[in-house]
């Protein structure tokens, strides 16, 4: 089913629009600390929300667990939501993530909206239908598939970000600019992907992407790409809702990532999410070097905009077991072998992809010493 992705020019006022041809007999609002202070006030004025029930939980990815979640089920019952009620979740996408999985499996599911609050949840989590929470130390062991109604993206709530949660959000973004800004898709590598790249045709790439200037941010640019990689992501979702085929491309980045982000939290030395899949894309990038014979100068392009942006990630070789392990937890995993999303070129991708232990060795070892 597709989201509606409504691009806010004045929130109260798309928001109010939105809820007064909305059918529901209660509504409810998801927050965290931190969004509950700097962004519920943005929307607080809306006179459909008066009656609305506020449910806050502790900030932080940590907090996206069982426990968690199980309180939003208590409140909601307590307050008598019903199968007609509408969850609404601002925030992160920690918020997005586990209000999307409460208002899913309370009472086999209730309609929710996402309005997400950073820029990596505008342009990830808030859009698509993933749900879920952690477990057992994994990163979203536990969810569902269950898209929004609806997604209300403005971007004057980035303008409160610091540069850390605007570059865990950028690297999303980049993310998507690898798998479709490109004019050069070659036709029969990916029966499903080019059809996909020829409807998402946008007005910038790679170049515009790796040549962000982050000293002085452009917020009319980053908006404009934001919406662009988030037409990108919409579109192999509505291809593929769940994940059986092309939006495992969706994944690049993530198989490296998600060990990265599991081994920083096990420290309690937690990355940002976008921090972790900026490693994980060096990582797979480099596998599609040695596998697809992907462009060498790109790589080093990508990883050269790592490194200057996001630093490094604090690991040694002792640590290459456990983030093996770590991969083999991963969910896209069939079969009992790790399975990575890796480029042939821009454009053209590769799912279900497999590496050697060596190879993967030799990925860290990029990563590390490049």
């Amino acid at each position: 089913m597709a989201q509606q992705i409504v691009r806010c020019k004045h929130i109260e006022s798309e928001l109010s629009q939105f809820l007064k041809q909305f059918n529901c007999d209660g509504i409810f609002i998801l927050t965290d600390e931190n969004t509950d202070k700097f962004c519920f006030p943005h929307i607080q004025p809306v006179p459909e929300l008066q009656h609305a029930k506020k449910i806050v939980i502790p900030a932080g990815d940590e907090n996206k667990t069982i426990a968690t979640i199980s309180s939003v089920w208590q409140f909601l019952t307590e307050n008598g939501a019903s199968r007609k009620s509408l969850l609404i979740n601002l925030g992160g996408g920690m918020i997005t993530d586990l209000g999307g999985f409460a208002a899913a499996s309370f009472k086999r599911g209730i309609s929710f909206i996402n309005i997400p609050t950073t820029l990596l949840g505008a342009v990830d989590a808030a859009v698509g239908g993933k749900t879920g929470i952690n477990f057992n130390g994994l990163k979203n062991e536990i969810g569902a598939f269950a898209p929004a109604v609806a997604v209300f993206i403005d971007a004057s709530f980035f303008r409160t970000l610091d540069l850390a949660n605007l570059l865990s959000g950028f690297a999303e973004m980049l993310k998507h600019g690898l798998l479709t800004l490109s004019l050069r898709a070659e036709q029969g590598e990916s029966p499903q992907f080019p059809a996909i790249i020829r409807g998402s045709r946008v007005k910038h790439g790679m170049t515009e992407l790796l040549g962000f200037d982050f000293d002085n941010v452009d917020y009319g640019k980053l908006n404009d790409l934001l919406f662009e990689s988030v037409l990108v992501k919409e579109r192999i979702v509505l291809e593929d809702p769940t994940e059986q085929g092309i939006r495992k491309a969706l994944n690049l980045g993530h198989t490296f990532g998600h060990a990265f982000e599991s081994l920083s939290y096990q420290r309690k030395q937690p990355v940002l999410h976008g921090y972790a899949v900026a490693y994980g894309l060096v990582c797979e990038l480099y596998l599609s070097y040695l596998h697809l014979n992907f462009d060498k100068k790109l790589l080093l392009q990508v990883a050269h905009f790592v490194k200057e942006n996001y630093g490094k990630f604090d690991f040694d070789c002792n640590d290459y077991p456990q983030l093996i392990e770590l991969m083999q937890h991963d969910k896209k995993n069939e079969n009992g072998k790790v399975n990575f999303t890796l480029m042939k070129s821009v454009g053209v991708v590769k799912i279900d992809q497999t590496a050697t232990e060596v190879e993967m060795y030799e990925a860290f070892d990029f990563l590390r010493e490049y």
